[in-house]
């Protein structure tokens, strides 16, 4: 029995918002300068903002990829090599392009004034490896792959809210310039673009042969 199928519709139209969200950051970058942009959205929205931003940006570490686990191997087991896929493909990009280009600082080594920004308190600042932010690729990666599990049009607006503040959290906690994000939406695209290929390998493989 073939597995049911993916909803590129949901992607496809998730992928045109991610690029183009992704050109939007990168143009406002190259119009208001890396520094000047960051500051600009990077504002101190207050002690319950602190703790938002922070929960969230920590789930988005490993816990979101603990959770679409479980309930894949619950409801969709079929698409698990998918997921799996999308998490090692976004993981191993984001990190090569960490490694391969020269030092990106973060805005707690590119500013030198820290009370320039907003920072959280208990939160460590990070001063290198900037580009492209990881947690914003883990979280639009999670957000292009789900909309390929889920048929009903409103997982994407919803699942873009979510990968968008993730990636807003970056910045407001000083971890990241607008840029960054930009790049980990792209990177994102370009994983599940590759993930959807490896799964329908597995389909045509194991399913279609049979």
């Amino acid at each position: 029995m073939i597995p049911s199928k993916l909803s590129y519709s949901n992607f496809v139209i998730a992928s045109v918002i991610c690029i183009v969200s992704a050109t939007i950051l990168f143009i406002m970058n190259g119009i208001l300068g890396t520094i000047p942009f960051f500051l600009l959205v990077n504002h101190d929205l207050g002690a319950a903002a602190d703790i938002v931003f922070t929960s969230i940006t920590n789930f988005a570490e490993v816990v979101q990829w603990i959770v679409a686990a479980i309930i894949v191997l619950l409801f969709r087991r079929h698409f698990f090599p998918l997921l799996l896929a999308a998490f090692t493909i976004s993981t191993l990009l984001a990190q090569g392009i960490k490694s391969a280009l020269p030092e990106q600082p973060r805005p707690s080594k590119a500013i030198t004034d820290a009370s320039l920004y907003h920072s959280v308190k208990g939160v460590v600042l990070h001063s290198v490896n900037s580009f492209p932010s990881g947690h914003t690729t883990a979280a639009f990666t999670l957000f292009l792959t789900v909309c390929l599990f889920i048929h009903k049009k409103w997982i994407v607006p919803v699942g873009f809210t979510y990968a968008l503040a993730v990636g807003y959290s970056r910045v407001y906690l000083a971890q990241h310039f607008p840029k960054d994000v930009a790049g980990g939406m792209l990177v994102a695209v370009i994983s599940v673009c590759f993930a959807v290929v490896i799964q329908q390998l597995i389909v045509n493989k194991f399913y279609k042969t049979k």
